[in-house]
């Protein structure tokens, strides 16, 4: 039994159900993809979530698990630029483009000498993904004899330095101008934290936008969902929407252990279902698993751990259709502001946002037709914002919580003063908001938290929490709320590391891909339930 249909309880329901179990999932929406939500509306068509197709080797190498690839699922564009950004304070905007020679001639130009800077710190990013990915991403440190691997060993002190220093630290020793410093430091935001939390070891996210390069998934990342659940149905999982799972319930095993007994869950229908699982995937957010679905003395994480957690930011999102072109925006767009420690302070305490904030906006209009109307523009802005859920959530054409519509009209009016589209409010045609109240009703997101448990030092790696539940045999975690971590691809590395644990494998390093004599075997279901 799976419960969730995000990407992480569809990509661990697919990889069981290949490996010949018998798997319900449960979803309680009426899509499946979770954060990777979609909103259509007149013609407009938005992702309501992730946005940046990054570490491309991960999402395939599920496919390839699964019997086929990235490839032929998916129509996969490579972004030119990268992206844009808007510097507060410095004009025009700055276009990224993707490789190392181009990254080190915009370093240059921005600051000269500081190209071949740029060199060493890719190289060392580079390096510390490749680590990561080996040793690290994909073990469940249910031992740490990983980490006496000899090649961790050898890069010991590095990883160490890396770990006790925070990314902003990490970049402002190399490197002097602030807009550097803000490219460089943004991705902690993917990490659900900021530059001035993340251990520098997070530099490796800088491998990933300015060497390797930014993808997208034509039809977005619903068709990245589409996909996956057409993949997971043909191996044979029994997909339930409208499913709210209400208690998960336990019996005494063998050995005076306590197990996994039934998943109780009220239907779309509103009747009250209870199945019999010997197996149990909670793939959905760690903190309403741990303190609603199971009684108090089977929570390995009960409420007074959360004190000490921090659950990232929230975010407030706003879905425009806009009419005419709007050519002074590329597909990914950034707009910095020039006090981004503050920016960053007021999101940690949890204070009002500043009118003007750093902000993310998508125009996935620029690369993919389908999602827009002849003759109109799709927007997707996203404001990192608070984790406050009493901020409440958003609505149609400026109908949520006041302080949403707020934030949502003050972005508005940013991204028309700093691009240069005057006229920008009166063109939209559609709106439709978000605010971390929807993340709390949506998808029982602790404290609103957009992404999940911010990826800080006490959260990462082994610090993470674990896959596996230490009070209930046979129940186990997947999703951001667990390790690897936030991501797409890291939910679809904990469905990984789920299917080793139940399979008993202990080996660190992803599954090998069967080959078809394999597959078949796989293909034909046993009598295993999950």
């Amino acid at each position: 039994m799976v419960i969730g249909g995000g990407i992480a309880g569809l990509a661990t329901a697919g990889l069981l159900a290949r490996d010949g179990h018998d798997v319900t999932l449960l979803e309680r929406g009426e899509h499946l993809g979770g954060r990777a939500g979609r909103h259509a509306v007149d013609g407009f068509t938005f992702d309501t979530g992730p946005s940046w197709y990054l570490m491309p080797e991960v999402m395939d190498h599920w496919f390839r698990l699964m019997g086929t690839s990235a490839d032929e699922q998916l129509d996969l564009v490579k972004l030119t630029p990268a992206y844009r950004t808007w510097f507060e304070g410095y004009g025009d905007p700055v276009d990224v483009r993707t490789g190392r020679a181009d990254a080190e001639a915009l370093f240059e130009s921005m600051d000269p000498g500081s190209g071949q800077q740029l060199r060493a710190y890719l190289a060392s990013a580079e390096l510390t993904y490749s680590l990561a990915k080996k040793h690290f991403l994909y073990d469940d440190f249910r031992t740490l004899l990983g980490l006496l691997h000899p090649t961790v060993l050898r890069h010991g002190v590095t990883m160490a330095r890396l770990l006790a220093t925070n990314l902003d630290a990490f970049i402002a020793r190399r490197f002097r101008d602030p807009r550097q410093r803000q490219l460089l430091g943004y991705p902690a935001v993917f990490l659900g934290t900021t530059p001035f939390k993340a251990p520098a070891m997070y530099h490796l996210m800088s491998h990933l936008d300015l060497a390797d390069g930014v993808l997208y998934p034509r039809g977005g990342f619903a068709a990245l969902v589409d996909a996956m659940e057409a993949n997971a149905r043909a191996a044979g999982v029994t997909i339930i929407t409208g499913a709210t799972v209400k208690r998960i319930t336990t019996r005494d095993g063998s050995h005076r252990r306590t197990v996994v007994d039934t998943v109780e869950y009220t239907d779309a229908d509103g009747v009250g279902q209870v199945v019999q699982a010997s197996q149990v995937v909670a793939a959905t957010d760690l903190h309403h698993v741990e303190t609603t679905l199971l009684p108090p003395g089977r929570q390995t994480h009960p409420e007074r751990v959360w004190r000490r957690r921090d659950p990232g930011p929230s975010a407030v999102l706003v879905c425009l259709g806009v009419r005419g072109n709007l050519d002074e925006l590329v597909h990914h767009n950034l707009l910095f502001t020039a006090d981004w420690r503050e920016n960053f302070g007021r999101i940690d305490a949890g204070e009002d946002l500043d009118a003007r904030t750093s902000i993310y906006v998508c125009k996935p209009s620029e690369t993919d037709a389908g999602v827009a109307p002849a003759g109109h523009e799709n927007l997707f802005i996203l404001v990192p914002s608070p984790a406050v859920e009493a901020w409440g959530g958003g609505g149609d054409d400026g109908t949520g919580a006041p302080m949403v519509e707020q934030v949502a009209d003050a972005a508005i009016d940013q991204l028309a003063d700093w691009a240069g589209i005057p006229d920008l409010r009166e063109r939209i045609v559609v709106r439709r908001s978000y605010g971390p109240g929807d993340f709390v009703e949506n998808f029982n997101a602790w404290k609103g938290s957009a992404l999940g448990a911010a990826h800080t030092l006490r959260q990462s790696a082994f610090l993470r929490p674990g896959i596996r539940s230490a009070k209930v045999g046979g129940l186990f975690y997947a999703g951001s709320s667990v390790r690897p971590g936030i991501g797409v691809p890291m939910c679809m590395i904990s469905a990984e590391l789920v299917l080793k644990a139940i399979r008993g494998q202990s080996f660190r390093g992803a599954l090998p891909v069967p080959g078809p004599q394999v597959a078949q075997a796989q293909a034909e279901p046993a009598a295993r339930t999950a």
